[in-house]
Order: C-alpha cells, then structure tokens, then sequence
C-alpha cells in the first residue's frame, strides 16, 4: 500500500505558495495549454499538452509531473518547488537524477456565486482523470493500491454538483461521500463548520490534503457509510456526490453503492429528513431504476412521500440497461480483461436487471428543503436540454417562489405586483401571412431556460409585468381590452398565473 503525502502546515504552505508563484492554478495552465490542449487533457489525451510543455520553466514542470504524470529532471523541479521537503513528505519520489509524483494535484477554480474565485487544488490518486478512455484505474499508475479503494479527482459529476449547489451562507455543512474533498472545498467558503464523510479512509486522507493544501483547515472528517458517522447532527447543507451506480455487486467503494437496485439513492433520500435543520437543503446526484409496469415518477414520489420535505427531481438522462452497463464496464477497465471476460461480467448486469425487471436506468439531480410547511412542494420532471451553470442560485429561488405560492390564494395572488423575469422573450407561432398567430410562446434565457405556451390574456400579462400595477388590475384592463368579462378573467387567470411564477417567467415583487 502506497503512503500518501504528509499535510505538515507549514510546508504545505510554502508549497502552496510556490504552486501559486509557479501560476499552477486553473487560469495558468489554460493560458499556458491553450483550449485545445487544455479540452484534450479533459478526455485523458495528453500528447497536445506534452508538446505544450517541453520549454522546462516551472510552470512547465508542474504540469508535467502533476497532470501529466511524466518524471522531471530534479534541478528542474527545485526551480519550481521546495523539492527537499517535498521529497521528504511524500508528494514527490526520486528516480535517479530524476523525480515524479506520487499524487495527481490539479488546480482547481473554486468559484462560489457572490465570491471572488479562489486557486484551489484537488488531490487524487495516479491514473484516477475521470472519463479515461483507459478506465479509471486501468494503468495501473496508482501502484499498490486495491482498485476498489482508488480516489478519483475532479469528474463531470463533481463539477455538476458543485454548479447545483445553493451557495448562500450557513452555519452548518455536510459533504456525504466526500472522495478528494471537491464538495467540501466549495462548502468551506460559505460555511462557518464543514463536515466531510467517506466509507474508504483513503479517500478522507486525500480530502484532507485537498483542503489543506487549498489553505482550508475548519473541515471535520469522519469515517462510515452514509449518515452513521454524523449521528443525530442537523446540518443547513447537505451535499451529496454518492456512489450511486446500480451494478452487480460492490467492485469500487467510489462508485457502487453497495445496495440493491437504486437503494443507496433512496436511503439518502429518506434520510435527509431527520439531518436537516429548518431551512436546510440537501442536494445529491442519483441513478434510479426504470422498473417494468412502474411509472418512474411514482417511484420517486414514494422515495420523498412522508418526509415532510420540498422536493425538486429532475431527470436529466436515460440509458437503457446494455448502454448503461457498457458504460461502467468501460469506467472499470473490463474491456481491457479480454473477450471471454468481458462477456461474463457484461451477462452478470445483464442478469441482474432482468431480475429486476429493470428497463433502464435515470439519472439527475435531488434538491430537499425543510421548510416546515404542512404541504411540501414536489416536482418531479423529465428536463433533458441545457440549463445555465451555476444553477445553484435559480434552484433556491424556486424554492423560495413555492413559499409564495404556498401562502397565497388566490386573491391574494392577484393582489400581488410582478415583474417580468431577466431574458425572457415571446415568440409567435403561425402561417405566414396569417393575421394572427396559431399559439405563442414565452422562452426563458436563464436558468433552467423553459418554453410555455400563453394564449392573448397570458402573453398580454406577461408584456406589462413591470411591478408598478397589482395582477388584478392588469387582468382588469386587459378584460376591458378583449372585451370579456372581468369576473370571469379574474377566476381564470390564477392557474396561469400559478405555473408562470413556479416556472419562473414572472417574479413576485
């Protein structure tokens, strides 16, 4: 088993320091890579950065011990590091003349909305760049460790999470399966206390040199599966990047859950309920089982049924079961194992979903709230198109618009003042030449940038939502307009009005 670095304070501080001197942060090594380079690392391509780096200046240097995992001459890596004493920790070995690193350290922007951007660096193990064409692990570059127990760095997942994540300051924090650290790291800029969990201790020791070395020291970790490790704490932001992948078996404790079918996912799901403070949300990324004769949105229903929380689903993607087997087979290096071998571990998933009657596998996201309210708020939807990042401020305005909704009826909705939500255009719909469209439609250019047909009265609505004027009088005058009746409008309008400011398309004032 390979030791991991030391996290000595303050040698980890000069390291620090010459990592930022060196400029290995995030916007370095894209101005040093350049975009395409910089794209082709993302899919774990790295000869345009190699050919990049062949100039020996320190930055040049870090890039390729660090990202790349080559060896450098040792003069070379003393021009860009304190390389004794980073010898003497554990980040770097010697080779002769040469020296390599024993860790991948990759910068890392950590952006929270409302604060500046902070360098940042996230620690993992060798080989372990997510979405390898290799697979995670495949190399072997992490020597002597059990694949099972190996620590991915920065994915797709981790960066949709983070971009999912309300931002808003808390007293309280919890990153569930923390892996290298990535959600904690986010949450210790706006949290006052931030509490990192993992079933592997690998995988807490990297977190804690990714905070360390990103200058974090205020981040408790504790070992053990899901919300044991935590007892009966209450926290003001869960959140959750867990291994959720429905497979045959346990292989890799950072991505299969361990539990039958999607359990893992409920489980987290239903306990959210009793470790979340008033207020509090939980976010988590899920895989969730398309069962035969089971309508998918009623199996998520039931997951939230009872808990007394808000809930937001959305899916975001579905695969069918050979698709999404091939997919983790690949993740786990099986296709390198050999025909015969392939085939036997591609047949044990097959089995196991046919057992299950599974036809498919969603994925997607799960925002909780706790807000105390005696009728929680559930949506559960199917929205496969793009959605502005960072999401994480449009996700608690949504929330905070189903208070809204909540507390008023409908008089008092049309009592209310609105205004016409940033980016939204109206678009109309019809043969050309034709003296009135066949329907119109309003579009979002934020946040999860939906479209909705409006008749006349709803587009008219909309158009004049400037907050000067309460809805009523807007409906009054736009009776007055068509030539309808007044009453009648007033009792139409509030279940138009309802899904206009629960989507997002007009804002209470």
């Amino acid at each position: 088993m390979t030791t991991l670095p030391v996290p000595e304070p303050a040698r980890l501080a000069r390291l620090r320091e010459a990592l930022l001197t060196a400029s290995y942060t995030a916007d370095g090594c894209l101005d040093l890579l350049g975009p395409t380079a910089y794209a082709a690392l993302a899919r774990s391509e790295a000869v345009p950065a190699l050919r990049a780096t062949r100039g020996g200046t320190p930055l040049e240097t870090l890039i390729r011990l660090f990202l790349l995992q080559q060896p450098a001459p040792r003069a070379a890596a003393a021009a860009a590091l304190p390389v004794d004493e980073c010898l003497a920790d554990g980040w770097l070995v010697a080779d002769g003349d040469q020296v390599r690193a024993t860790v991948d350290v990759r910068p890392y922007a950590n952006e929270v909305a409302g604060l500046e951007s902070a360098d940042a660096w996230v620690v993992s193990d060798l080989g372990c760049a997510v979405g390898g064409a290799g697979g995670i692990g495949a190399g072997g570059s992490a020597a002597g460790v059990p694949r099972r127990e190996l620590v991915l760095g920065v994915g797709g997942a981790s960066t949709t999470l983070a971009n999912l994540a309300v931002r808003r300051p808390v007293r309280s924090a919890l990153d569930l399966g923390t892996g290298s650290g990535v959600q904690a790291l986010h949450a210790a800029r706006h949290a006052q206390r931030v509490t990192a969990t993992d079933l592997n201790p690998r995988a807490l020791a990297f977190a804690r040199l990714t905070l360390a070395l990103s200058g974090f020291d205020r981040v408790e970790t504790a070992e053990g599966s899901l919300f044991e490790p935590v007892g009966e704490q209450r926290f003001d932001l869960i959140v959750s990047n867990p291994p959720f992948v429905i497979s045959p078996g346990s292989r890799f404790v950072y991505r299969d859950g361990g539990m039958a079918g999607d359990e893992l996912c409920r489980s987290l799901v239903r306990g959210a309920a009793e470790r979340l403070a008033p207020g509090g949300y939980c976010q988590l990324l899920a895989n969730w089982q398309h069962v035969k004769g089971e309508d998918w949105h009623d199996r998520l229903a039931g997951w939230v049924a009872g808990t007394g929380l808000d809930a937001w689903v959305v899916q975001r993607e579905v695969q069918d079961v050979a698709q999404y087997a091939e997919l983790w087979l690949r993740d786990g290096g099986d296709h390198l194992a050999g025909r015969e071998a392939y085939e036997a571990r591609y047949g044990e998933w097959l089995d196991a979903f046919e057992a299950g009657g599974v036809e498919g596998i969603g994925f997607g996201w799960i925002t909780l709230r706790n807000s105390g309210s005696e009728r929680p708020a559930v949506r559960i939807e199917e929205w496969p198109h793009p959605v502005e990042q960072p999401l994480g401020p449009h996700i608690e305005q949504w929330f905070d618009r189903q208070d809204f909704l909540r507390s008023n009826d409908d008089a008092a909705l049309l009592a209310a003042r609105y205004l016409l939500a940033p980016e939204v255009v109206q678009e109309q719909v019809g043969a050309p030449g034709a003296e009135d469209p066949e329907h119109v439609v309003l579009r979002q250019g934020r946040g999860m940038r939906r479209a909705t047909k409006v008749d006349t009265v709803g587009a008219g609505f909309a158009g004049v939502c400037d907050g000067a004027l309460a809805a009523g009088d807007i409906v009054d005058a736009i009776a007055q307009l068509l030539g309808e009746d007044r009453v009648q409008l007033r009792d139409r309008v509030p279940q138009s009005l309802r899904l206009l400011v629960e989507q997002g398309f007009v804002v209470p004032v």
